[in-house]
């Protein structure tokens, strides 16, 4: 499991150190449908924008060096990415529907399984799980397109997911920022921080199942 989360590690600081925005661009619109290590991407962004590496951030026709200004617009390019992706992940749920989700969806790591725990997802927070769950690590991924097919309007969708999304980007990228070459270091023990939310994350799902199990397994109890 560490190799691979290192293996992940490295493809994506690579993707980002050799592609700039580009790379934090589609990287962030990808994570907005399936997991594609959004943390890693947005922290080592921060950490560019400080220095860490002495890199330059490419851009359109130029290049930006370490600053303030390489903060704001890898900060700002992944808040929309991440929008982007959001709402093209939103447009495949409210148009593909259950039947699509139904033959489809293991192509999108959205398994029956998952799609009944983003439901009570969806139950337990309403309409306020899409913000909750743009800053929630794995579940921010899971949350597009059960939003489009449990009938969430676009433009509430939007703006719950340009708030939840610059929150998480640009408080990642802060941390980023404020390790700058102390990067590497933080990159090497990250994946206990990983472990941790996973674990936390799949308590906080496996709550409302407990919740539906006890009561029923009381009252056999009781009949007996």
């Amino acid at each position: 499991m560490s190799s691979l989360l290192a293996s992940l590690s490295g493809s994506i600081t690579h993707q980002v150190a050799a592609h700039g925005v580009y790379a934090v661009f589609v990287l962030m619109a990808l994570d907005a449908v399936l997991p594609a290590g959004s943390e890693i991407v947005m922290v080592f962004a921060g950490a560019i924008a400080a220095g860490a590496g002495s890199r330059t951030l490419q851009l359109p026709g130029s290049h930006l060096g370490p600053g303030l200004a390489s903060f704001l617009v890898l900060a700002g390019t992944g808040t929309i990415g991440y929008l982007v992706g959001g709402v093209i992940g939103w447009w495949i749920g409210h148009r593909g529907g259950t039947p699509f989700i139904a033959r489809h969806g293991r192509w999108l790591h959205l398994t029956p399984h998952r799609l009944e725990q983003a439901e009570h997802w969806f139950a337990r927070w309403g309409q306020a799980a899409v913000l909750v769950g743009r800053v929630v690590p794995f579940v921010r991924s899971f949350v597009s397109i059960p939003a489009g097919l449990f009938g969430m309007t676009l433009t509430r969708y939007a703006v719950l997911t340009l708030i939840g999304s610059a929150i998480w980007a640009f408080g990642l990228a802060g941390i980023g920022w404020a390790l700058g070459t102390r990067y590497t270091n933080f990159n090497h023990d990250f994946k206990y921080a990983e472990y941790a939310v996973g674990l936390l994350v799949l308590i906080t799902f496996s709550m409302p199942l407990v919740a539906r199990v006890l009561p029923a397994r009381h009252s056999k109890t009781r009949k007996k």
